[in-house]
């Protein structure tokens, strides 16, 4: 591979959502702060969308680390699951060990019963479930049946879905019309912006331990833009395969050329051929 080429310690542009190399860039950040904000005023649903390699689930990530000791947290990346199953996956998360082979009315009631031991000890429930475009109609109707559960005073549980924009349309259904309502707060991602990828790139090469001069011409850097959108996967994508074609060549930085190379090899890529720069 290329590291010891470009003096790296190891690899900068993995699409592996690694917090270690996290850019908090401003619409990031923004959501960030949103949710740290919806959660500390105790509001049941919030709602994060955006295009598939956005960066959803890393700052999924983000929100479960700045959470601090008075947070019991649950993640469930795989939302493909009937109520049930479900519901048995959320008690597992909370530590509940007798909930397998409980009919669906016990089932919640243990899950309740937990809610109110973490309660008790003073600190708050929050389940983060990715991917909820995916979530069938009739488990995402029981996920507002579950945020149902509450004291006299706050709910018991918040829930943060993250999802692709199709999950809009699919919250917009007559049929869970109610669950739409109980979304207070809501952001869509939209990656990284023209003004930030070149800060964007240094980062990650930074972090991956080059210590050498701007790696990635200026012309490189509006290809990069251009061909990914601004989409933080399709960045990390290109730019690897920019420096593999750099490493080929055996030159020490990457042109224009390289991300042209590199779009033409990578589905969802816009095409560079007739653009200048």
């Amino acid at each position: 591979m290329y590291l010891k080429h470009f003096g790296l310690s190891e690899l900068p542009f993995r699409i592996t959502p690694d917090t270690s190399f996290v850019f908090a860039n401003r619409q990031h950040q923004e959501a960030l702060n949103t949710l740290l904000m919806a959660l500390q005023e105790g509001e049941g649903f919030i709602k994060i969308t955006g295009e598939v390699g956005s960066g959803k689930t890393l700052l999924c990530r983000r929100l479960l680390q700045s959470l601090g000791n008075e947070w019991s947290t649950a993640y469930l990346p795989n939302p493909s699951l009937d109520p049930d199953t479900l519901f048995l996956a959320i008690a597992e998360e909370l530590g509940v060990k007798d909930a397998v082979g409980l009919d669906h009315f016990h089932l919640v009631r243990r899950i309740n019963r937990a809610l109110l031991d973490v309660a008790r000890a003073k600190k708050r429930v929050v389940v983060c479930i990715d991917e909820v475009q995916a979530m069938p109609l009739p488990t995402l109707e029981a996920l507002r049946l579950l945020s149902n559960l509450e004291t006299e005073k706050r709910k018991l549980v918040q829930i943060v879905l993250f999802g692709q924009p199709e999950l809009d349309e699919r919250l917009r259904r007559p049929e869970i019309r109610q669950l739409l309502q109980r979304i207070t707060f809501h952001c869509r991602l939209q990656g990284v912006e023209k003004l930030e990828i070149g800060n964007y790139v240094e980062h990650r090469l930074r972090v991956g331990g080059y210590r050498g001069d701007a790696l990635f011409t200026p012309g490189a850097l509006r290809a990069l833009f251009r061909a990914s959108s601004g989409m933080p996967r399709l960045i990390n994508i290109l730019a690897h395969k920019a420096m593999l074609s750099a490493f080929g060549e055996g030159v020490g930085r990457i042109d224009v050329k390289h991300i042209r190379l590199a779009s033409k090899d990578t589905e969802g890529a816009k095409s560079l051929r007739w653009f200048w720069f």
